[in-house]
């Protein structure tokens, strides 16, 4: 029996250096879900485009796989927002150099690579799952900027997939709810790196009391939303307490590595007056993420949406509570009293009592710290995960039993 997945992450290499430009949680979902695939017996090989011209047009992905690098028509760095365009030189490319037949199930990922998705299911008929990453609606809500091409083609997408893949109960049920006839729709969270799910020799050696943030420095994520429930925080624990805030993100371009400052006028201008509190350490590899994440009081995603909230799964994996918006899968990921708190999004008073709370209650932000590493392991376990994938594709006739 043929074991061949084709993913198509467009934008998304999975192989591409974290932190680098386009480089972030789909790029690792694909990443480890091909790998943790591959060690259940099947052949996963990814299409994406060849953004990174140093990199080989293909390469190796696990120990079956390889990863397909395509040019569409435009070598380099194409942003997001233009790839669009270049999906029917992808579709042809696709068509020339891959054997489609040879492959069991498509699985796309996001709703660019969904579009190539019904292009070839309409062409070939190819069992076909797909995973959204976010969704236009979500976005909509989160900061109220319109999508109307993206909508249109997402509500397509969800409703001709075999399966849609949606990582949280949250997103299962704003799909169903904006989506007329829509496809069966299958829950299964994503997973962290295995690099997360060991303790770090340095965990509780911190030199000071902080809280931490991980992400891109856009004011979508909250950030301004933090700085400002840090300050408020100052002011009602600042002389009991010597704690500061650790920010993470950002590259060399939007943070001043020297002076560990952002170099952004208006995170600057939020900052006047608790710059001594507040450092800015740009981008973090994940073995320093680990131990920032295992010695911080909490960690705290403000995001104004948040489809499923990576870092909130990373950070629970090493032990470490967190305080996230009530927003999308953060709903889902964080429980609150048990793994973190919830507050309501862009409620700065709301977030700085939930940051005072743990400054206050020690015995049990202790238990909040096993609580969160025994859920992430549970529920955020790549292994687990894949076995759960490898059940939907049974409905294709591609199905490994598992131990």
């Amino acid at each position: 029996m043929k074991q061949k997945i084709l993913f198509i992450s467009d934008h998304g290499d999975p192989l591409m250096p974290l932190g680098s430009k386009q480089a972030g949680g789909q790029n690792n979902y694909v990443k480890h879900l091909a790998l943790s695939l591959d060690k259940l017996g099947y052949t996963v090989d990814v299409i994406t485009h060849w953004c990174n011209q140093d990199a080989p047009a293909v390469e190796a992905i696990g120990d079956h796989g390889k990863v397909y690098r395509f040019n569409a028509g435009r070598p380099g760095l194409v942003e997001k927002d233009e790839m669009f365009g270049i999906l029917p030189a992808f579709y042809a490319e696709i068509k020339e150099k891959i054997d489609l037949e040879s492959y069991d199930v498509i699985h796309t990922h996001y709703w660019l690579s969904g579009v190539l998705g019904l292009m070839l299911q309409k062409e070939y008929g190819i069992y076909w799952v797909h995973t959204n990453h976010s969704l236009a609606i979500a976005k909509e809500q989160g900061t109220g900027k319109i999508d109307p091409k993206r909508k249109h083609y997402e509500e397509r997408i969800m409703q001709h997939a075999d399966i849609v893949l949606a990582t949280t109960p949250t997103e299962k049920e704003l799909i169903a709810k904006f989506t007329k006839n829509v496809s069966d729709i299958s829950v299964v969270p994503i997973g962290v790196s295995p690099t997360y799910l060991t303790p770090p020799p340095t965990a509780g050696n911190a030199n000071f009391p902080y809280y931490f943030y991980a992400g891109r420095l856009e004011a979508s994520k909250g950030i301004f939303d933090l700085l400002a429930a840090f300050r408020q925080l100052l002011t009602t624990h600042g002389n009991q307490e010597n704690v500061r805030l650790l920010i993470a993100g950002g590259c060399s371009e939007t943070v001043d590595m020297k002076n560990l400052l952002p170099k952004d006028p208006k995170l600057l201008a939020a900052l006047e007056g608790i710059e001594d509190r507040v450092y800015f350490l740009g981008p973090k590899k994940e073995k320093e993420l680990k131990v920032l994440y295992a010695n911080a009081i909490a960690t705290i995603m403000p995001s104004h949406y948040e489809s499923f909230g990576m870092v909130a799964a990373e950070a629970q994996a090493c032990g470490c509570p967190v305080i996230a918006s009530e927003v999308g899968g953060l709903k889902d990921v964080v429980k609150p009293g048990v793994t973190g708190l919830h507050f309501p999004k862009s409620h700065a008073k709301k977030l700085s009592e939930g940051m005072a709370y743990f400054l206050s209650k020690r015995d049990q932000l202790a238990n909040m710290r096993r609580q969160a590493k025994e859920h992430a392991k549970n529920e955020f376990n790549w292994a687990k995960i894949a076995a759960k994938v490898n059940k939907l594709y049974k409905g294709a006739g591609s199905y490994v039993s598992t131990p």
